[in-house]
């Protein structure tokens, strides 16, 4: 089997770190002026790397660690009471498969929640060009998910990439009135049994950073991988989530 080539590699200037406050981030991109085929892709998400739209990057920080890219083992995986009630909560749900097209629904959703669960935050921002810019890019595996309620009412919007060997999940958003249900977690759930159903190994979760909170969710999806010093490896910390 042939190797596929990786591209140029650039490194970002510093800017603020949204995971650590105090702490300076740096990212390595791939050359955005290439046109990624899915197996260059699918090996740099084996390399850890993530997707914005065109940019796909990777946290490369003057002597800090924190981000580790984390990975669950879909075969490996079975669910945790807490997951389990979360599931049987959400058994009414509807789930569709969309081309990443822009959508005006999803779009209201997306705002609805940014302004209720991250309000200030770098990606509280109500541009639609920005929103096509970071989700909808066409090609490599692009998948959009969307979760209904019976009636009809759009509750979930989960959005990511097929790979060779996983999943990528790269990004969801919900209903803040619909929280009881956890939407979070069960788009979590649905996706790694969607990856088993494929046949696929791993539904990638991006990076796991141990003392933030926001991300702590991610340690409770085991068995998980967590890639360190170019290898994956298990991850054996106990979860730093309450």
């Amino acid at each position: 089997m042939t190797v596929p080539q990786l591209p140029a590699l650039f490194l970002s200037p510093a800017e603020s770190c949204s995971y650590l406050p105090g702490r300076q981030a740096n990212y390595v991109f791939a050359d955005p002026r290439i046109d990624l085929d899915d197996a260059t892709y699918a090996r740099l998400v084996e390399y850890g790397f993530r997707r914005s739209g065109r940019l796909v990057y990777r946290p490369h920080c003057n002597g800090c660690h924190a981000c580790r890219a984390v990975r669950v083992d879909v075969s490996g995986f079975r669910q945790r009471r807490a997951q389990r009630r979360t599931w049987q909560r959400n058994q009414d749900l509807v789930v569709r498969e969309h081309d990443p097209v822009f959508n005006p629904e999803h779009f209201a959703l997306y705002q609805r929640y940014q302004a209720s669960r991250h309000r200030g935050g770098p990606m509280d921002d109500p541009d639609s060009s920005k929103y096509r810019e970071f989700f909808l890019f066409p090609g490599l595996g692009a998948r959009l998910y969307e979760f209904r309620t019976p009636g009809g009412e759009l509750v979930c919007v989960a959005i990511g990439d097929q790979v060779r060997d996983g999943l990528s999940a790269m990004y969801t958003f919900f209903d803040p009135d619909a929280a009881r249900r956890s939407p979070g977690t069960f788009a979590i759930l649905w996706q790694i049994k969607t990856a088993r159903d494929l046949g696929l190994d791993w539904l990638y979760l991006g990076y796991w950073v141990r003392d933030c909170r926001k991300m702590a969710y991610k340690s409770e999806f085991r068995p998980m991988e967590v890639l360190e010093d170019r290898r994956w490896r298990p991850l054996v910390e106990e979860s730093t989530a309450h």
